[in-house]
């Protein structure tokens, strides 16, 4: 009979006990499910969302109030990302892992794509992590030096969310395919520049998920309010099941396998990971 052996620390389920993390576009879908993945495995997390109603029901699903608090804002507003960086430091004194995870889509084929819509997509999607990151920079550089100094190798985490519309590219969706390839370009470059500060930064793109944006589209004709304009939600019920059928796991995925993509880049599994691109799509390519 073989007994088990007893298990060495390293390799010990992780624990991101004392961490800190902000996740934005949490108030619902992908972005709560990563924010309950990272309190569950002991983190504390600062939410961010444009919709307060939706942060304040995270925050009372995630029901840990000493280790888990929010802020709303509209991260497109130049001012905001900086104001979210300065209240997850107030709130918790540190950040250790970021999840750019806001975003939507506001969809079209070029020819009818305006200059607003294009620009909209690529605020949300690519302007908003350079923001919120850059706003980062100064806490993150100065704490990693004196950690080096002190002889320390602290690692902290940045993942940026991209799609397989953004690796792949999408028909009628020039804007959104166009704010996720870009987002890779800064994830490559900060993995580069931040190595030296013991920051890993890789990317999670996923196919389609189960959430409002992939919804069937029906004749209530679901739509969310941005900056003025009703925009409609939903995949057309045909398109679902031909993506299901092209999909070699043969369904949608769900948030919770999602935000599993995530926390693998958030934990100590990935600490001589940096720089990728993990696609979590069932095996999808568009």
């Amino acid at each position: 009979m073989v007994q088990d052996q007893p298990q060495t620390a390293s390799e010990a389920p992780f624990t991101l006990e004392g961490r800190t993390a902000l996740v934005t576009g949490a108030g619902r879908g992908i972005g709560r499910a990563i924010a309950r993945r990272l309190a569950a495995a002991g983190a504390s997390v600062m939410v961010n969302d444009l919709d307060e109603t939706m942060l304040r029901e995270s925050e009372v699903e995630l029901a840990n109030p000493e280790h888990v608090q929010h802020v709303r804002g509209d991260l497109t507003d130049p001012a905001t990302p900086e104001a979210v960086v300065r209240a997850t430091l107030d709130a918790f004194g540190a950040i250790d892992i970021i999840v750019n995870n806001a975003g939507y889509s506001w969809d079209n084929v070029i020819q009818k794509t305006t200059d607003e819509q294009f620009q909209a997509m690529l605020d949300i999607h690519l302007v908003t992590p350079f923001r919120l990151l850059r706003a980062a920079s100064t806490y993150i550089r100065e704490t990693a030096k004196r950690e080096i100094a002190a002889g320390e190798r602290v690692m902290r985490k940045v993942v940026n969310i991209t799609s397989i519309a953004g690796t792949d590219g999408n028909p009628g969706q020039v804007g959104y395919s166009s704010g996720k390839a870009g987002v890779i370009g800064l994830t490559k470059t900060l993995a580069k520049e931040w190595g030296r500060y013991n920051v890993n930064v890789n990317a999670v793109g996923f196919g389609l998920i189960e959430t409002r944006l992939v919804q069937p589209l029906d004749a209530a004709g679901a739509s969310m309010e941005m900056h003025g304009h009703q925009i409609r939600l939903g995949v057309q019920p045909t398109l679902l099941e031909s993506v299901k059928t092209a999909c070699p796991l043969g369904r949608l995925g769900t948030p919770e396998e999602a935000a599993g993509a995530v926390l693998f880049f958030c934990s100590p599994l990935s600490d001589y990971v940096t720089g990728e691109v993990l696609i979590c799509g069932g095996g999808l390519h568009f």
